[in-house]
């Protein structure tokens, strides 16, 4: 009777056991799984910006044909974007394209007829609404890729992460220049 008594209990402790590393393996998969999301989530609104981009080329091109340069590195920049793979390259190549929107727009200025346009401000107005979204969504991105690379170092689920071999996630990070105060002068 003894036996039984103590087998009973080393059957619920290892059956405690069992399900506790279950869990953890779960959370680590939901964790996981949470991270590809919030990385869709940017690639989405890139992607809603890079179909804005053509528009407003075309709006820009009728007012500034001779700004030929700023229109080529826009669309270069854009394709850019839309070839980058890994965070490091979306990261690079989004910047590159921030920049090249700058130059349009600071080209843009100089044709007031262009800015007083409904169609121009439209189009600016989704892309601000746009970049919100981005920088939202890559806090979003940098917070679960935090909290899962969090569950991946901390014991115990370091056990199980590195049994099934969960790998840390890279952070969207910003570039050191954007990094830097902007000077204001007046």
């Amino acid at each position: 009777m003894l036996t039984l008594i103590i087998g009973i209990i080393v059957l619920i402790i290892v059956i405690g056991i069992v399900v506790y590393f279950v869990a953890i393996y779960n959370s680590l998969i939901n964790l996981r799984n949470r991270v590809k999301n919030a990385w869709s989530q940017i690639d989405v609104q890139l992607k809603r910006r890079t179909d804005l981009i053509p528009n407003l080329v075309e709006t820009v091109k009728g007012y500034a044909a001779h700004e030929k340069g700023v229109f080529e590195n826009v669309t270069k920049a854009r394709a850019g974007l839309m070839n980058a793979q890994t965070p490091q390259e979306n990261a690079q190549a989004n910047n590159m394209l921030t920049d090249a929107l700058k130059s349009l727009f600071a080209v843009a200025e100089n044709y007031p007829t262009l800015v007083a346009s409904q169609n121009f401000q439209d189009l600016q107005r989704q892309l601000s609404e746009t970049e919100d979204k981005i920088a939202y969504s890559r806090q979003f991105y940098n917070d679960t890729v935090l909290m899962y690379n969090n569950k991946i170092q901390m014991f115990p689920s370091n056990l199980v992460a590195n049994q099934f071999n969960f790998q840390e996630e890279e952070f969207f990070e910003a570039p050191e220049a954007e990094r830097e105060v902007p000077e204001v002068k007046f």
